[in-house]
């Protein structure tokens, strides 16, 4: 495969989408991409709901997205058979909080357990009584079910199972060795229901098969399936990698600090382009799998796929033309790769610009899916299923970001970033997509309103504890 230079990825890049880059267009690209239009349709019944996390997943890592050394043919096929959207961004820079921000519809916040960036300590977690998307579809109908990545909270306090998902298989931390399956807390974490669960083989693996066998089940009802993998969040370790794995399960044994488990997991000295892109392409891989399943057991017309990424990418990840990484708000921190499809009700081959984040898809799968909000926890989501099902352009509204190194807020096609050191940006994505040409001097007004925008949502959030 030829290569392509930054600099000549990034004439490629205009108004929020990427093209497909000549010289690099596999099996999996998606051509003729056109912009999003809903397709006039009676009103069926409702839909299964499988909505696919990837972990540290960055922007443009995907081969659909511009990567120009990775591929992922089961993506890039998923694009092709839905939407594909630009413009689309994580509830928060980090972890946990994106979680909370899809699992509430709310800002992080709006709870405790979301202030913290990310979740570290058995204290931190989603309250039980805080409604979910899954306690909400679940009071609707809908069998729940939960497989991979939690990071809400440890038992005995915190579980999927508590906040209303019926079935529980993954890890309840962040971050976990991907054969051993130690956890950030230095301890075994893959669990099933509130049992731990012993299965050596490489993480990635162990979740395909589980999420194949759910698909591949005779529910009889409406389902909700989140499976949030770990893949490609660090420890850097592919299928294969086991002697590193266990030198890394080593380290974690012999730790005697969290600091010293952090570093072992995070494998410092360790990690590649080349591994990172094994672990992507096995990501493709295992969702292909699982999409395959839910072709076979004849319930993929009316079953909704969502593909998005928790938060930006991090150190091997490929985020041209973004700047930032994961932890801070600039684009590349919190803009992630998001694909819908739906048979049933969604042509395929099209592109949206529209800007959305993870607390809209909340809104948007408890509408489709026939579940009210709790009015005691007003969501902070707009449901975007008129904009998918007939065309209607979504309210104005501003995205908001709050984290503690930083702020931002989108309102169209201008966003306010305050930075770490306490400096306000303004940028103007639609021509500066990479936030290099800071307009603050230029717009003193329109940069007072955004940040005042920014400043009486934050006003309504809980405050940070003493760091």
């Amino acid at each position: 495969m030829p290569e392509i230079s930054r600099r000549a990825f990034g004439g490629l890049v205009g108004g929020g989408a990427v093209t497909a880059v000549a010289g690099t267009t596999t099996a999996g690209a998606a051509p003729a991409e056109r912009p999003f239009t809903a397709r006039p349709a009676a009103s069926g019944p409702r839909p299964n709901l499988l909505v696919i996390l990837g972990d540290d997943l960055g922007w443009a890592d995907l081969s659909s997205y511009g990567a120009p050394h990775i591929r992922t043919p089961n993506l890039d096929r998923l694009a092709r058979q839905g939407v594909r959207f630009t413009d689309a961004y994580a509830g928060s820079s980090t972890c946990s909080p994106t979680r909370f921000s899809l699992y509430t519809g709310r800002y992080p916040g709006r709870t405790k357990g979301g202030l913290a960036e990310p979740i570290a300590n058995r204290a931190q977690g989603l309250d039980p009584s805080h409604p979910t998307l899954a306690s909400l579809l679940k009071r609707a109908g809908y069998a729940t079910a939960l497989i991979g990545k939690w990071h809400c909270g440890w038992l005995p306090a915190f579980s999927p199972t508590k906040s209303g998902w019926d079935e529980f298989f993954g890890n309840f931390g962040g971050v976990l060795e991907y054969f051993s399956k130690l956890g950030q807390l230095g301890t075994h974490d893959l669990y099933e229901g509130d049992a731990e669960y012993q299965d050596l083989r490489y993480y990635t693996t162990v979740l395909t098969e589980r999420a194949v066998e759910y698909v591949s089940r005779d529910h009889g009802r409406p389902w909700l399936l989140n499976l949030n993998f770990t893949t490609p969040h660090w420890p850097w370790l592919a299928e294969g990698d086991e002697e590193t794995g266990a030198r890394i399960a080593a380290r974690i044994r012999a730790a005697k600090t969290q600091a010293e488990i952090n570093t072992a997991l995070n494998h410092y000295d360790g990690g590649s382009v080349a591994t990172y892109t094994r672990m992507v392409e096995s990501l493709d891989a295992a969702v292909g799998e699982v999409l395959g399943a839910l072709r076979r057991s004849g319930q993929e017309e009316n079953t909704l796929v969502l593909f998005a990424s928790d938060n930006g990418g991090e150190r091997w990840s490929y985020l041209w033309p973004l700047s930032g990484e994961k932890f801070v708000l600039q684009e590349g921190g919190i803009r992630v790769p998001t694909i819908l499809r739906w048979p049933a009700r969604v042509d395929g081959h099209q592109v949206s610009h529209e800007p959305n984040f993870s607390p809209d898809w909340t809104a948007t799968l408890l509408e489709l899916g026939g579940a009210r909000p709790d009015p005691a926890y007003p969501l902070d989501g707009t449901s975007l299923t008129g904009y998918l099902l007939r065309g209607e352009k979504p309210p104005e509204r501003d995205l908001f970001w709050r984290v503690r190194a930083n702020r931002a807020l989108r309102r169209g096609r201008w966003k306010y970033h305050q930075d770490s050191a306490g400096r306000d940006h303004l940028y103007d994505l639609a021509t500066d997509l990479r936030e290099q040409a800071d307009l603050a001097p230029d717009r003193p007004e329109l940069l007072a309103e955004l940040r005042a925008s920014w400043e009486r949502i934050a006003g309504g959030l809980l405050p940070y504890p003493p760091s």
